[in-house]
């Protein structure tokens, strides 16, 4: 019988290893990959990875990942190497997201694939751009849907990248409306927003917005006085209280997270010393907009083929919101701004 069962286990190719493995360990909340309802294009299956590992790498090796380095998170342009960006902000969110998962023993490589896919659309020059592009589009500009139609519609020049559909719904209920119908989806969004507001704190600190003496010391006493240990306390806090599929704190712990998130908003979101930079976006984008609207066959050929199947507006709101924070930029000045003579 043993002799048998190691023939078998040997016949196993690592990815049912990993079924395997999911199966046995991981919590009756969790997502396993064998129960994916799979993509919408069918594709064999790879020996070595389970379906969501497989969404992972090819998340990572997409061209609009590797956009993120240079798109803001929140302040325009800094000078400092150190403040976070789009992709800084994307690696921070997966490891945050990664560690509640294991916590809960639920299926972190669908966690990590949400993770690492849940901005893939964001615009350059962060919310500041998408508000504009939003005003722009006679059908809205939301961030989070931008994501899910550069991994179904746009990369890999109009192929898609054929994700999952936990994957896609992750992303898709990342931020704001429906909840995720994965719970991994779900950890993906609280995750989302522990990142983004301890982060800050750190980089509104090294910009001089705040110092930590401005922080009501409740809080901070409460979460902790470092980026490190206000992420552990909330992390742990949500991995000791959670029960089934209810994510949750501990009402203390959510009271101080809370009211931190809304003191952000009132002292370092929307304070126009933090902000003064993005006065200069609209006209940016507006402008950006306006000249491939009225010369579409300046668009690259994949975006062309979006307007013959999506329409012009489509592609030009697709191809700004692809775009860099410096590429937007230098698009701009050769556009619109005279070089010298001779130059």
């Amino acid at each position: 019988m043993e002799l048998h069962n190691n023939t078998y286990s040997t016949a196993m190719t690592p990815r049912e290893k990993t079924e395997q493995l999911e199966l046995s360990n991981l919590s009756s909340f969790a997502c396993k990959s064998v129960n994916s309802l799979g993509r919408e294009i069918p594709e064999e299956q790879c020996p070595l990875r389970t379906v969501f590992q497989r969404d992972r790498d090819r998340i990572i090796h997409s061209k609009s990942f590797r956009r993120l380095k240079h798109k803001t998170q929140v302040f325009l342009s800094p000078v400092d190497d150190h403040y976070r960006t789009r992709l800084t902000h994307t690696l921070e969110v997966a490891q945050i997201a990664r560690t509640i998962a294991r916590a809960l023993s639920i299926n972190e490589d669908l966690t990590e694939a949400i993770a690492l896919g849940h901005d893939l659309g964001h615009t350059p020059f962060g919310h500041a751009g998408e508000r504009v592009l939003d005003e722009i589009s006679s059908s809205g500009f939301r961030h989070y849907e931008q994501s899910v139609r550069v991994v179904e519609r746009l990369e890999k020049n109009g192929q898609g990248l054929n994700l999952t559909y936990e994957v896609r719904n992750g992303i898709l209920c990342h931020t704001k409306g429906k909840q995720a119908d994965t719970l991994e989806g779900r950890v993906v969004r609280i995750a989302d927003r522990i990142a983004y507001i301890n982060h800050d704190i750190d980089d509104a600190v090294r910009a001089g917005v705040i110092t930590l003496d401005d922080i009501p010391r409740l809080y901070l006493d409460v979460l902790g006085f470092t980026t490190s240990s206000r992420i552990n306390t909330i992390v742990l806090s949500i991995a000791e209280s959670t029960v089934g599929e209810n994510l949750q704190m501990s009402d203390r712990v959510e009271q101080c997270y809370n009211d931190l998130h809304d003191w952000m908003y009132k002292n370092v979101y929307l304070i126009p010393y933090a902000k003064a930079e993005e006065r200069k976006v609209p006209n940016i984008i507006k402008s950006l907009y306006s000249y491939y609207i009225k010369n579409i066959s300046d668009l690259p050929t994949d975006l062309l083929l979006v307007a013959e199947s999506d329409g012009e507006e489509r592609a030009v709101i697709d191809y700004i919101a692809g775009m860099t924070d410096n590429f937007a930029i230098d698009m701009y000045k050769q556009l619109f701004i005279p070089k010298s003579f001779g130059g």
